[in-house]
Formats: C-alpha cells, structure tokens, sequence
C-alpha cells in the first residue's frame, strides 16, 4: 500500500453504484457502548468517487478521504480489493 499523506482510509463494500462516476459504500465500525461494554456493529455509508464507473454492488473496496467533489461526495475510490462473484 503506497503512502496515504495523512488521508483517511476506510474499506467497505459498495451497496449502490446507480449514480454516475459515484458509488455508495458502506463501512462496518466496531465499538464498545460507553455504558454496558458490549460491543456494536455500527454502519456508514459513505458516497464516494468512481472515475471510470468500474465498482459493481458487492466489490470490496479502499477508498480514501479527499477533498469535497458535490454536497456529499468526500471520499475517493482508491482500490477495488475484490470483485463480487
């Protein structure tokens, strides 16, 4: 993996890929609640910049923080990790 210059990283698989040159993808987070120390699955879905239109629903994906493209887009597709079969 090459160098990230103080980017987020996140990986996910991509739920959506209706949209032109964006994805949706979703990133599992898990967390222990403050109170009761059990641990959660927490999910976000993050848009994120599809260039070529290569993702399809169910792809693994890295995708990096950037710069803000629309109202919602902050993300950047760095690699697809995995096709979906």
């Amino acid at each position: 993996m090459g160098k990230t210059n103080g980017r987020k990283v996140r990986y996910g698989t991509v739920v959506s890929d209706k949209m032109e040159k964006t994805i949706v993808v979703e990133v599992q987070s898990i967390v222990r609640h403050p109170l009761y120390k059990r641990t959660m699955k927490r999910t976000t879905k993050l848009k994120a910049h599809d260039e070529n239109n290569s993702c399809r629903i169910g792809d693994r994906v890295k995708v990096v923080s950037t710069r803000p493209l629309s109202k919602s887009k902050r993300w950047r597709l760095a690699q697809i990790i995995q096709k979906a079969k």
